[in-house]
């Protein structure tokens, strides 16, 4: 469970988070809608300690996140991720496995197979398109198993095969009693997978549903 208690936070003199509260239950689904520019990408990065609050608290399972950011196993896809240009994209999993050390190349191909990417997985990154790209920063995200999971427009450049595909393993992990939580802008994707809406506006939260 997330609490987010009385948070501000501004970022070059621009107050981009106003009095967040908020209460995340584990095993649900919930969607972030707003335009461009309302505060759904700070909150994401609040919750995963990206950027820390001004004034008030973040807690997961009733801890304070500064004090224990180490400990709680984040998936996080937040804007456009940073992959190297001249390996693969197993390669570039296979770095970014090595710092935790919790999965194997056999973990990485199963995660490339459920995003419809294995058949991909030995081309250059540079050669990657669009869509491609997007389903590499998800398989990054949810690789290592994360108990929580922040997916930021995860469907954008993906095909309608490619959206179904991933929708389906958003509902899988749903039911393995994730936290998900996803900034879209499609209603579709809001009725499909998510249990509660959050709807920013001007980084405050002006409606819950």
């Amino acid at each position: 469970m997330i609490e987010i208690k009385n948070v501000f936070k501004t970022i070059d003199k621009q107050q981009v988070l106003k009095d967040i509260n908020l209460t995340l239950e584990d095993g649900k689904t919930y969607a972030i809608i707003g335009h461009n520019g309302s505060g759904k990408s700070m909150l994401l990065r609040l919750i995963c300690g990206l950027i820390s609050p001004d004034t008030g608290s973040v807690l997961i399972n009733k801890e304070e996140l500064k004090n224990n950011i180490n400990k709680y196993n984040f998936g996080v896809l937040i804007e456009k991720p940073k992959f190297l240009n001249n390996l693969t994209g197993f390669e570039n999993l296979e770095i970014l496995a090595s710092i935790n050390n919790k999965i194997n190349s056999n973990d990485i191909d199963q995660i490339l197979k459920s995003v419809d990417l294995y058949d991909e997985k030995d081309k250059k990154y540079r050669n990657y398109s669009l869509g491609m790209k997007q389903k590499l920063g998800i398989a990054q995200a949810l690789m290592e198993n994360p108990d929580i999971i922040l997916l930021d427009e995860p469907f954008s450049a993906l095909d309608k095969q490619s959206t179904k595909k991933i929708r389906e393993l958003i509902l899988k992990l749903k039911k393995q009693d994730k936290l998900i939580i996803i900034a879209t802008h499609s209603k579709e994707d809001v009725n499909l997978l998510c249990d509660e809406v959050l709807e920013m506006e001007s980084g405050m939260i002006e409606k819950v549903r």
